[in-house]
């Protein structure tokens, strides 16, 4: 049995385009390059290649049996090209992450940074910038890389779950509690379903004072999981604390 998304590489779509009008109107070839995934037996995700050879963009779907029909493989674009662009950009990503473990913040951005100028929409990596700003406590650069994973959908994905309360978390120990909402409330726009968002949004709250906010957040991740048993006496403690 195939596991899905299984990496398919990277394909080129020719498109013919009219340009011009009249006595001057040509035909123009427009080639393009994608990086695609197939998800399931009929469907292939596929996402642009920048001027770096990385997928960055827009993600679309597309059925598979059309997919087959517009889309010619290039194994060897891929290999010479996307493949050590993406390990590049990965080495980058683990460096900054290494440095990031070990206090060195300074080297950690300049790693993160250096990542983004391959792919400036990668998720881990402006996930990694975000926390090195976190900790410096750098509200201005920080807001700059909020606003940019607020408009990553893919941020807020399956794939980057533990990144995603990581980084809540880490807005919320550093004090940065109305981002930290902002945050977590965004990625319950997207995951509506998943109990360990709405934990980590009730500790933001409790950190404010919010006690009643907190305590209905929490009845809503012990609803969702009913064995959720941190929740529950997260829940219990904060419930004795109304009656004091």
């Amino acid at each position: 049995m195939t596991d899905y998304p299984a990496i398919l590489g990277v394909f080129s779509l020719r498109r013919n385009e009219e340009v011009g009008t009249g006595a001057t109107q040509a035909r123009h070839d427009q080639l393009t390059y994608w990086y695609a995934r197939q998800l399931s037996p009929d469907v292939v995700e596929i996402q642009p290649l920048n001027v770096y050879h990385v997928p960055s963009g827009i993600k679309k779907l597309c059925p598979l049996d059309e997919f087959l029909r517009s889309y010619t493989p290039e194994p060897r674009y891929y290999e010479a090209n996307t493949v050590p662009a993406l390990n590049s950009l990965r080495a980058k990503i683990d460096q900054g992450e290494k440095f990031f473990s070990m206090g060195l913040l300074d080297d950690a951005e300049k790693a993160f940074l250096k990542a983004l100028m391959i792919d400036e929409m990668s998720v881990p990596a402006n996930y990694g910038l975000g926390d090195v700003y976190s900790e410096q406590k750098d509200f201005q650069k920080l807001r700059r890389v909020l606003t940019v994973l607020m408009g990553l959908d893919d941020a807020f994905s399956v794939e980057y779950r533990q990144k995603l309360n990581t980084f809540g978390v880490n807005l919320r120990k550093q004090g940065f509690f109305d981002e930290s909402i902002a945050f977590f409330n965004k990625a319950l726009e997207l995951r509506k379903d998943d109990e360990n968002i709405y934990f980590n949004l009730a500790r933001v709250h409790f950190d404010k004072g919010e006690i009643e906010k907190c305590i209905g957040i929490l009845n809503i991740a012990t609803t969702l999981n009913p064995e959720f048993v941190e929740a529950r006496k997260f829940m219990r403690y904060c419930e004795r604390m109304t009656t004091q």
